[in-house]
């Protein structure tokens, strides 16, 4: 009997020996992935995000989620693979404009820029403009200083970036001031209220940091983006919680109801029950993605019933910056799904306010289907084209921040769709300073062998 036991005991030791060896194994070949590549960040982000939001806690039913996005949701990554497969093969990069002699200026602009910010920046603290005090305050921001304090935290950004690149080598004293510089800035526009310059400044300084310094094992990447991912979660939750309900603008009121059948009236209450016996920090968790799942879904439903708007959202992004009263593009948005959902006695959008459409929904509500496809084709090639010019001038390079920004701000254009101008300009501002810029192979740093992966997702 003791031999048979301390057989069985070697036979339990071995096999718990090799799960550990496979789980090893397979958690090795895992963190040999390109985190930031452009063959898995951005599509993994964006399947993430709309599985995710599948756990929804009833809010489907609260809102009649009627639509499915998932033919919307895959047509835009398989797009988005193709524009980054094509220009991989063909390794094209962009065009240098003949303005290459221009590229010397670059950084003497983004200071310029910088300056800008840093006076609009200043004038909003002086009047009193701190979004995160109350949502009514950080909708109405004065517009012309909210759009330049902008600079401020984008010139930054590039700023030290570019000094990193330019370091010979990279001490942990270097490390931690790089850190505290960031999140000084990162702290300044938290008292904005606004959380996409700090998911920008956060993932545009980790990608650089993953191609320059250290690479991200993808294990790390991951355990940091759930953290992150719940942080920003929750301080949405905790914005909502701070309104003052005594403003008309925080106002909780629903439409009236009184039109409604009964039968409707207590299908809609009985989903009320079921989303309010649910914990609210618990929907706060994927409230984003579970919203934008939902936002999408009434585009839909909108266009197969009243048409596309052939361009009105796109357009929408200029004509905010003319004279005179102008309605935004999230603002249309809101009309839109608020259309549908207020016969049902619900707002997807509380009045007054805007709607996040996701991407794919802003080139939905636009042109439908054709329009996806056509975004993320270019998404796809932009992205590749580069990461091509990282290749070929080596990861310490002014490429590499493009490249970094660039993918970052296509990332959270996932949530919060492309429809702000000023960031539009950012792109095409680090967009072009990359073409121009030239790419002569320099110091390649951690190996552009070592630290991307092209065809492959891995780095060999």
């Amino acid at each position: 009997m003791k031999r048979g036991k301390q057989r069985a005991s070697r036979i339990g030791l071995d096999v718990r020996g090799d799960m550990k060896d496979r789980i090893k194994a397979t958690i090795h070949h895992i963190n040999k992935i390109d985190t930031f590549s452009p063959y898995f960040f951005f599509p993994f982000i964006l399947m993430a995000y709309f599985i995710i939001s599948l756990f929804d806690f009833w809010r489907f039913d609260l809102f009649n989620v009627r639509k499915s996005i998932w033919p919307a949701v895959i047509l835009a990554v398989v797009c988005y693979y193709i524009g980054v497969y094509v220009v991989d093969r063909k390794n094209w990069t962009l065009p240098t404009f003949g303005l290459s002699k221009v590229s010397k200026y670059i950084v003497h602009f983004v200071v310029l820029l910088t300056a800008i910010g840093l006076v609009a920046y200043v004038m909003m603290i002086a009047q009193g403009m701190i979004g995160l005090s109350d949502e009514s305050v950080r909708r109405n921001l004065d517009p012309k200083l909210n759009f330049f304090s902008h600079l401020l935290w984008f010139g930054v950004l590039i700023l030290l970036s570019y000094k990193m690149i330019k370091e010979e080598t990279m001490t942990l004293k270097k490390a931690i001031i790089y850190v505290i510089l960031f999140g000084v800035v990162m702290g300044l526009f938290l008292l904005m209220g606004y959380r996409t310059p700090l998911a920008l400044m956060m993932f545009t300084g980790i990608i650089v940091f993953h191609y320059v310094v250290k690479r991200i094992k993808l294990t790390w990447f991951l355990t940091f983006l759930t953290i992150v991912a719940i942080s920003f979660a929750l301080f949405g939750f905790f914005r909502v919680l701070m309104e003052d309900t005594s403003k008309e603008f925080n106002t909780r009121e629903q439409p009236d109801r009184e039109h409604m059948e009964e039968e409707e009236l207590e299908k809609l209450l009985t989903a009320e029950q079921r989303v309010n016996a649910t914990p609210k920090w618990i929907l706060a968790l994927n409230g984003e993605m579970v919203t934008g799942h939902i936002v999408l879904s009434k585009i839909i439903e909108y266009t197969e019933k009243e048409g596309y708007l052939h361009g009105e959202i796109h357009k929408g992004i200029f004509s905010t910056v003319l004279p005179g009263e102008q309605i935004s593009p999230r603002m249309k948005v809101t009309e839109v799904v608020n259309s549908l959902s207020v016969e049902e006695g619900k707002y997807i959008t509380r009045p007054g306010r805007t709607t996040t459409p996701t991407f794919i929904g802003q080139l939905f509500l636009d042109g439908g289907y054709l329009l996806v496809a056509i975004g993320f084709l270019l998404y796809g090639a932009i992205v590749s084209m580069l990461y091509n010019k990282v290749k070929q001038a080596g990861v310490k390079s002014f490429h590499t921040i493009a490249y970094a920004f660039v993918i970052t701000m296509f990332t959270v254009s996932i949530h919060t769709g492309l429809l702000d101008l000023i960031f539009i300009l950012m792109l095409g501002f680090v967009i072009l300073a990359s073409a121009i810029s030239k790419t002569e192979k320099e110091h390649i740093g951690i190996g552009v062998e070592a630290s991307l992966g092209t065809r492959s997702l891995y780095g060999k």
